[in-house]
């Protein structure tokens, strides 16, 4: 018959309590994440970060440089996200109402990067799809339809995302200076570069059409329940617009409006985004 030392009694002892302590732990975790309820909702926020490759964007102030090795500063930098989609990791979809699904993330309006998403299923949601731009349908419904963030007016912020004279949405628009820029302003004397990519595929004609959808993949669930709201964090990166599938040059295209050659830019401002962490919370968020 094997015997114990005092100290390896002791140790023994330690152990199966220690295991008995982590197995109730273990029990207790499972117990305060309970399995999502489909006939419950709750809400969910998606927070965009605009960065510039691993650094913060600053409007106005900060230096950067773009793959053409060309400096550059931003003044503006905004774009709309639109017909948002939620899908959980059992596959199942979240629709979020067309009316209620459109967005306008401005770098100068920081409530603005910040999108709280309601009334959505509990689930654990690991992808999310949303187009950039505004569909081909909504542009074209009447304009008591397109209110709030697509009224065409936009006289609230004095940086308007509609082409008057081109009836449409400006999807993304990105300004800024660079010494390298071919573009001269004329009333201050600035080397500018202005991207503004728009085009929905034309209404009675064909015509550029630079809408685009992204599906980001998180690397964790976010868990949405009745009374929990995750917020997943989104990078938004700057440097993206300027290179991909073509890079962009200041000194050779300083400029872009309604054109076949601003699908450049909409082919490389598809990749800009980027799920980085989810923040999964009761009771409130980060």
């Amino acid at each position: 018959m094997k015997t114990f030392s005092f100290h390896q009694l002791a140790g023994l002892i330690i152990t199966v309590l220690a295991s008995i302590f982590l197995g109730c732990n273990k029990e207790g975790n499972k117990h305060s994440e309970p399995a999502p309820d489909i006939n419950k909702r709750g809400s969910i926020i998606l927070k965009f970060d605009n960065v510039v490759g691993d650094k913060d964007l600053v409007l106005g102030a900060a230096t950067y440089k773009n793959a053409s090795n060309e400096d550059f500063t931003v003044d503006v930098f905004q774009y709309y996200i639109s017909n948002i989609k939620l899908k959980t990791n059992d596959g199942r979809e979240y629709i979020v109402p067309q009316d209620e699904s459109y967005f306008l993330v401005r770098e100068h309006v920081a409530a603005s990067q910040r999108i709280t998403i309601s009334n959505v299923p509990e689930g654990d949601y690991v992808e999310v799809t949303f187009t950039i731009g505004v569909d081909s349908l909504r542009s074209t419904m009447p304009i008591e339809r397109r209110t709030g963030v697509l009224d065409i007016a936009d006289s609230a912020t004095g940086k308007p995302m509609y082409w008057t004279w081109n009836s449409g949405y400006i999807f993304v628009k990105i300004e800024g200076t660079s010494p390298q820029s071919s573009y001269t302003r004329p009333s201050d004397g600035q080397r500018r570069f202005f991207y503004h990519v728009g085009g929905f595929g034309g209404y009675s004609s064909v015509t550029v059409n630079n809408i685009r959808t992204t599906t980001l993949r998180s690397p964790e669930p976010a868990r949405v329940r009745s009374n929990k709201t995750p917020s997943v964090h989104i990078l938004v990166d700057v440097l993206k617009i300027f290179s991909g599938s073509y890079t962009v040059s200041f000194a050779t295209n300083p400029y872009s409006h309604f054109s076949v050659w601003s699908s450049n830019l909409a082919n490389n401002y598809v990749n800009m985004f980027k799920i980085d962490h989810v923040h999964n919370v009761g009771g409130h968020t980060h």
